[in-house]
């Protein structure tokens, strides 16, 4: 694998890379569709995941400073939070949920692929909050800038376009046809950016993660042309959300990561795979979508092997659809609700105040953050164990439920859910060292504890 990373930095163009991105951009989705023929796909498709901070990420600055990129990943992780809460309160009967979020606030990972024939990289974001998967497309009337070479559909020669009389382009609000009689969609976000254009069937080759090659044909896609605003290194998102338009439905409605670290920038373990073929393994607890969200039913959470008294309705949604505990690809560290969290920042002052030196990290004012080393001053802290419906456990070590700040502080990874949200968010962080499985079919989401690195092929 060292080999097929090196090879994509000596020859960018043949390698690209996919975000997990994480960035809710389900609104204004003007196509619902699905492949326009039933074709066999790969049972197992796996690739590797780099984080946004690794140095094989074209965000990547070597000269970024601890804090700070602590800081840009808090901010990054409210703005997601805000889109989630946004999209979480929409009525159901809202066809025209408008754009949710700024492009770059959920990217976190990245994988290689290719679109069309002769085959083109494109660098792509990954987002379970989003379902379709869209590339920007030549001939553009706005372009923006992208690491990768800008997807020509005129000189593919497996694209298609799909009419917008095909049963699998839905209408909403806005009108689903252009001129000649295609079918569109449109995507508008939270900071008013907009992409939009055509949607398509598409052969999408993905590089594994034993460095072979994997073709999934008939893949829809839209065709951005129309970008107003959008501004980042990817070529677009890919949607693993609930929809029948999402890739995760077109390869068998089952995908698995594992996220070692996000702490390292050379871990190279991290991992996504999709098919029938993903690792479905581990102890389940039930999945609930709501509008186009991935709930949990998250029951209580223990410190030291003891449940905290929190009431559990905190943790439920409610019957207008606020609250309730959303697992998220796209949100670097975990949300509480507002007494889930004052309860449990209090618990872990009465294990450190005392021990270590509390200091204000004017970046994170409602935080806990203390004077010292994560591993070293932390060393047989408790994990902080999640607890879900039917049995499944999430523990959160030190190296999750704590952040490094550089300058010799850390601050506690999990963050209190602005004045007025009842969201839960279970991060990314939280997720290390498990392999996340989700089997939409059968509504449920299976954790194992694992060293991702057995799981690579």
């Amino acid at each position: 694998m060292a080999g097929l990373f090196a090879k994509s930095a000596s020859l960018f163009l043949i390698n690209l890379v996919i975000f997990l991105y994480l960035s809710c951009s389900t609104a204004n989705l003007t196509a619902s569709t699905t492949t326009t023929s039933a074709v066999k796909t790969p049972s197992r498709f796996a690739t590797k995941l780099i984080h946004r901070d690794s140095a094989l990420s074209p965000y990547y600055n070597p000269n970024t400073s601890i804090k700070d990129r602590a800081i840009s990943t808090l901010k990054r992780s409210r703005a997601r939070l805000a889109c989630l809460g946004a999209k979480a309160g929409f009525s159901s009967d809202d066809d025209t949920r408008a754009g949710l979020v700024a492009e770059d606030s959920g990217a976190q990972f990245m994988a290689n692929f290719s679109i069309g024939e002769p085959p083109v990289p494109q660098l792509l974001t990954i987002d379970t909050g989003s379902n379709l998967l869209w590339v920007q497309c030549l001939p553009c009337t706005k372009c923006f800038e992208q690491t990768s070479p800008i997807f020509d559909p005129s000189k593919s020669s497996t694209y298609n376009q799909l009419p917008c009389s095909s049963p699998y382009c839905t209408i909403s609000s806005s009108d689903k046809c252009d001129p000649s009689n295609n079918c569109k969609f449109s995507h508008t976000y939270l900071d008013s950016t907009k992409v939009a254009g055509l949607v398509g069937t598409e052969i999408f080759t993905f590089e594994t993660s034993d460095e072979g090659i994997s073709t999934v044909p008939n893949v829809v896609f839209g065709c951005a042309q129309d970008n107003d605003g959008y501004n980042g290194q990817p070529s677009g998102i890919i949607g693993l959300g609930p929809s029948n338009i999402s890739l995760a439905n077109h390869m068998g409605s089952k995908f698995s990561y594992c996220i070692g670290s996000i702490r390292d920038p050379n871990y190279p373990h991290n991992q996504l795979v999709l098919g029938d073929g993903a690792k479905i393994e581990g102890t389940s607890t039930p999945l609930e979508v709501y509008n186009e969200l991935y709930y949990l039913t998250l029951e209580s959470i223990s410190l030291a092997e003891r449940r905290l008294e929190i009431d559990p309705q905190i943790f439920k949604r409610t019957e207008s659809g606020t609250g309730g505990t959303v697992i998220d690809s796209g949100t670097t560290v975990s949300f509480l609700a507002t007494g889930a969290y004052y309860m449990l920042r209090d618990e872990v002052r009465k294990l450190l105040d005392g021990r270590l030196e509390k200091v204000e990290e004017p970046g994170v004012p409602s935080g806990l953050c203390y004077k010292g080393n994560i591993r070293e001053d932390l060393t047989g802290f408790p994990d902080v164990v999640l607890n879900f419906a039917g049995g499944a456990e999430v523990g959160l070590d030190v190296e999750s439920a704590f952040q490094d700040y550089g300058e010799g502080e850390f601050c506690m990874a999990v963050q209190v859910s602005p004045e007025g949200s009842d969201l839960n968010v279970v991060g990314i962080m939280a997720q290390q060292h498990y392999n996340v499985a989700y089997d939409l079919a059968a509504s449920q989401v299976y954790f194992q504890r694992i060293d991702c690195q057995l799981l690579d092929d």
